[in-house]
This record gives structure tokens, sequence and C-alpha cells, in this order.
């Protein structure tokens, strides 16, 4: 409990009139003495009318867990026990500092409840991964007379654990992308020049007649083909740098995190695909090595290992993180490399090691384009620092399309995509690396 801005004015009121009285007219100290007996009575009673009145039961809810990026709803519910809700009550919360507060709402404002219960729902941005903790909630509302704030705490003691964001896998996004249906049946079917045997059909005008097999054809005495689709089976490995420059925001939120969200619905569509999923990680050393497994049953154990992976504040060393992903792998892999870099300079040496890399592996380099670059490229309004920005964001888009090129010309499959086109962008790239059986 504390004094409203309306019992200060008061008071302040009351002691200008108190020092000027008693400066002019002396003899006035009783009538003094009184007024200031009646204001400490009316608060007294207005005090002792919001206890007696007013008593409400406080219900809150907060789910477990949450995907980053994504709001989360703390909903509260008051119901008055005793009389009639206050007419505005206002609601604070202790928490974590990476869950920041955005907006709240009242769908049945208290003013307009009286005696039935009131919810409010504040909404809390999850903008980094981990384990979160909401510890008081704060509620503050007027006294009848509006002379007193009345200050109520309650503690919360819960958590939130924010995870990867796999809400494209959840809604079906994914497997809408990677697995089509083709006369009713489930099955990714990716025809043309496959390496892959799928089954023998009968000949029909307008097929390719190099796809006949003539020895089949002579057996049963009719012409027919054999239909290939893409081979399966392959293994991709997804190579996360955890390191400095990663853990920058862009967007509002960490490229670390965009990277692995892009991943997990990677490894979703590879198991769709009947590819082989494993995960790497490294920064200034070797993190965490996953063997490769079939995607469905390695997309659970991913998502937990990409839940714990740190913010990490050291250098990216690309020479012995490369070399000991390299020294891992047994046999031909496609690898998707997320990574990040700031020129052409400090790009040499991740350059030389996805050179080493792709001499035997087919390999995707995925990196995350700020687009407020674009945008700084051509200011709209002409100023010094605007030009000084412009022509700064062009030297760093000029060296990043330099550094891509130059992958691209060591046979690396480059994806500069923005945050929001990111997940589709890739899936996109590996629907195109499985039908031209580049791997």
């Amino acid at each position: 409990m504390r004094p409203s801005s309306y019992l200060i004015a008061f008071v302040l009121i009351l002691a200008a009139v108190t020092v000027f009285t008693s400066v002019w007219w002396r003899d006035m100290g009783y009538p003094l003495v009184g007024m200031w007996v009646v204001l400490a009575a009316v608060t007294a009673g207005d005090l002792v009318m919001s206890s007696l009145s007013s008593r409400m039961k406080i219900e809150f809810e907060l789910p477990r867990q949450g995907f980053v990026g994504h709001i989360a709803r703390f909903t509260v519910g008051i119901i008055p026990e005793k009389g009639a809700l206050p007419r505005k009550i206002d609601i604070r919360l202790d928490l974590s500092p990476e869950l920041v507060v955005g907006e709240s709402r009242w769908p049945h404002a208290a003013s307009d409840a009286g005696e039935k219960p009131a919810r409010a729902s504040l909404d809390l941005h999850l903008t980094r991964r981990g384990q979160y903790a909401v510890d008081d909630l704060w509620l503050k509302w007027s006294s009848r007379l509006r002379l007193l704030d009345i200050i109520a705490r309650m503690p919360v003691r819960q958590e939130i654990a924010v995870q990867p964001d796999i809400s494209p896998v959840l809604s079906g996004a994914i497997k809408t992308q990677i697995l089509p249906l083709e006369a009713g049946q489930k099955d990714l079917r990716l025809r043309g020049e496959g390496s892959e045997f799928h089954q023998l059909r009968e000949f029909a005008s307008g097929m390719d007649p190099r796809s006949i097999d003539w020895k089949r054809s002579a057996r049963v005495r009719s012409l027919v083909v054999r239909e290939m689709r893409a081979e399966r089976n392959h293994q991709v490995i997804l190579c996360i740098d955890s390191g400095r420059l990663m853990a920058e925001q862009i967007a509002g939120f960490a490229k670390l995190d965009r990277a692995i969200n892009a991943a997990l619905a990677m490894c979703w569509g590879a198991g769709l695909a009947g590819d082989l999923v494993g995960f790497y990680s490294f920064d200034s050393r070797p993190r965490l090595f996953v063997p490769a497994s079939p995607g469905r049953a390695a997309f659970p154990r991913l998502q937990t290992v990409c839940a714990q992976l740190r913010y990490e504040t050291q250098e990216s060393n690309h020479t012995l993180g490369l070399t000991h992903l390299s020294g891992r792998l047994k046999r031909r892999s496609l690898i998707v490399i997320f990574s990040d870099f700031v020129d052409t300079i400090t790009a040499e040496l991740m350059i030389e090691n996805i050179q080493v890399l792709a001499r035997h592996h087919f390999v995707v380099y995925v990196a995350l384009r700020d687009p407020m670059l674009e945008k700084l490229v051509e200011p709209e309004e002409m100023s010094m620092d605007a030009v000084a920005r412009s022509v700064a964001a062009r030297q760093i888009l000029q060296e990043r399309r330099a550094v891509m090129e130059k992958l691209g010309r060591l046979g690396v499959l480059c994806l500069d995509s923005t945050p929001e086109a990111l997940t589709s962008d890739l899936i996109a790239r590996y629907i195109e690396i499985k039908s031209g059986e580049m791997i």
C-alpha cells in the first residue's frame, strides 16, 4: 500500500495552507489540526472500506513451453470473494529479462465485471532459447476514495521452456512441400533420371523409348519400361556454427536460433524423403556430433540437442571445426553448413576448409542476409550520415556476393536468404538436390 497521487496532492495543498495560515493567522492552530485529523480519518476509513469490501482470489496460467520467436500468453483470472472488483487493476510481472512483456489484454474488464470474475492476459515475447522463470505477479488498484494505491504480490514460481521453433513441422508445411500426394499414396516419388529402380510399367505412347527394358519385354512379349526414382538413404549432416557471429541478432532473434529452426525443418524433410540425418556443431572447437540415423527417428534427438545449444561468445575456428567433421565422415554426404562471416578477409579460412570438404562431399552453405542492409543502400533521406551508411552497406553486400561467388566456383551450393524465407528456401534447395541426383 502507498499513497496515491490524489492523497499526495491533498497533503501538499493542506501543508501549503498550514504554512500560510501559521504565518498570518497564528490563532488558527486548532482548525488546522482539525483539518489534518479529518484527512487522516478519511484516509483510514478509505483503507478499512477497501480492505473489507474488496476481497479477491487470483489464479494464473503459464504454458510450460513455447517456441522461440513466438508469443506465450500469461493468463490471470481475478475472482471476487466479497464485494465488487476494483474498477481498474494494473498487472506487472517479475521475470527473466529474456522474456519481454508485450501487450496486455482485458477481454472482460474489471470495470464491467462488477461481482463477476475478470480475466487478463499478458503477451510474453520469447526471444531466446532456454529455461526462464516468472517469479512474482504484482497487482495494483485504487482504494474506494482513490486516496491509496493497494499493491499485492503473489509468488508465481513457474518456468517456461523456450524450445526451437518446429511450428512448420507441426503445421504440415514441410510435409506439403516434401511429400506431395500422388494417386492417394503417401510416397516420395522424384521420378526422372534417377539412379534407384522403382517399378516396371507397360509402355505407353509418349514414353521415352530409351527406358524400355528389352529383356523383360522379350520375356512377357510386350513392351515394358523401367521407371526410376531418386535414390534414398543418403547421409545428410546438419553443421551449425555456434560462434560469436551466430549469436548476434537479426530481425529480433539470434542467427543461431534461425539456423536451428531451419535445420530441424530440414531434418524432418529429409526423414520424409527417406534419408539419414546427423548433426554437428562447433565454435572455437568441435562441440557436438550426432551420428546419422533415419530422419524421423533422429528428429526428437536433434530437437533436444539443439535446445541445449549455447550462445557462445568465442570466435569460430573453421579450420579445426570442419577438419574434425571431415575426419568423422566415412561416406559421401550432403553437408549443410550454417555459418556467417564479416568480410572477405575473415572468410578466407572458411572458404579453404569448405573447399576441402567439397572434394568428397556435396556442400550447401547457408548464410543469413540482414534485410536492413538493402534498406540502407538506398536511404529515403539524403544526409551525410545516410550516405556514409549507404556506402558501408553497399560494400558489405558486395563482399558477401564475392564470397558466395567464390564458393559457387568451388562447387558449393550457396543459399544467402532472409530470416523469414530461410526454411522454405532451404527445403526447396533440398528438393532440387534430390531430384537432380546431385549427391
